[in-house]
């Protein structure tokens, strides 16, 4: 090769040589700062758009989860009140049977009236009280009405969420309804037991209490008056024939119950199956953004010590092609 003080070849290929280096270095240590391979669209184009497509599912499938959550929880706290409800209900039960023993002793049926008023207010405000951030499964629908639902914290009687990343809706209808599928007011004539002539509240839906105001506790209920001198009149019998109707209403009133917690807890086992199901699907999306874009550290990192070297040998054979055109004033000395 020709020695020039005008055109240095030698020096311009490792100035091409270091600049390619540089650019190379500069892409590997911005994959070893980020750990990612694409980081922008400039990286790859189509895998950074996918990855992107995916992200928004991984967000969408985060509000999913956070929904399924939230009804479990409902459905959990609905089914807790469900069941005190029956507690309850079989301690009326015991109060209604023990009118039978008591039919000749008007102060006694008294103090078993009273008794009886409350254990049906307990079940009224358990079911007031079972609600869960404004949705309440077992309060009747008057109670969701403008004055009383907004006094008592029920925005509405039914259970709505998402349960899918494609917007599948699933509604969980309140049980505290006349009628209707999986309302008490069926499975109640299911059991063969008679629906009250109003459904302001739960007892009186339970065919327990009458002339009941939504959100207030009642005073009356249909076995027996206050005063413990009248026996119930809504049933086929009075006085000693009633007592065994009475204790069948009750009874139908218990089973009913007992088809809600049924409902409550199917509801309860697709619930939980839809979460694993979504956190299955989460766990797949980040999984499938992370193959497309995740860097591999240990090739990044053999990668960056590579052209770390490079780079220093790309330095010194420029300094030497450099040097070349200085060598030339040796020749005049």
């Amino acid at each position: 090769m020709s020695l020039s003080i005008n055109n240095n070849a030698s020096s311009k290929v490792a100035i091409e040589t270091l600049n390619a280096v540089q650019s190379d270095l500069s892409n590997t240590q911005n994959v070893v700062s980020t750990g990612l391979k694409v980081s922008t669209a400039a990286d790859n184009a189509a895998a950074f758009g996918i990855a992107q497509q995916m992200q928004g599912n991984v967000s969408g499938q985060s509000a999913v989860n956070d929904g399924l959550s939230f009804a479990a929880q409902t459905v959990s706290s609905t089914a807790s009140a469900a069941n005190q409800i029956i507690s309850v209900l079989q301690q009326v039960q015991q109060a209604v049977t023990s009118l039978g023993n008591n039919l000749d002793v008007p102060a006694s049926q008294s103090q078993i009236s009273t008794q009886i008023n409350g254990y049906l207010s307990q079940i009224d405000t358990i079911a007031r009280n079972a609600t869960f951030n404004g949705v309440n499964l077992l309060a009747p629908d008057k109670a969701s009405s403008a004055t009383v639902g907004t006094k008592l914290g029920i925005s509405t009687t039914n259970l709505t969420y998402v349960a899918g990343l494609q917007g599948d809706v699933t509604t969980v209808t309140g049980f505290a309804a006349a009628s209707g599928a999986g309302s008490i007011g069926q499975y109640l004539t299911d059991s063969n037991g008679t629906k009250g002539s109003s459904t302001a509240t739960l007892t009186d839906l339970l065919g327990l209490s009458t002339g009941g105001t939504a959100g207030v506790n009642p005073t009356q209920n249909v076995f027996i008056s206050n005063d413990g001198k009248t026996l119930g009149t809504t049933f086929d019998h009075t006085g000693a024939a009633g007592i065994a109707d009475m204790i069948k209403q009750v009874q139908a009133a218990i089973k009913a119950m007992t088809y809600v917690t049924s409902d409550l807890g199917s509801n309860t086992n697709v619930i939980k199956s839809m979460s694993t199901y979504g956190s299955t699907i989460s766990d797949n999306l980040t999984n499938g953004i992370g193959a497309l874009t995740d860097a591999d550290m240990a090739a990044a990192s053999a990668k960056l010590t590579s052209l770390q070297t490079k780079q220093q040998l790309a330095i010194k054979s420029l300094t030497i092609a450099n040097s070349q055109s200085q060598n030339i004033l040796s020749m005049f000395q």
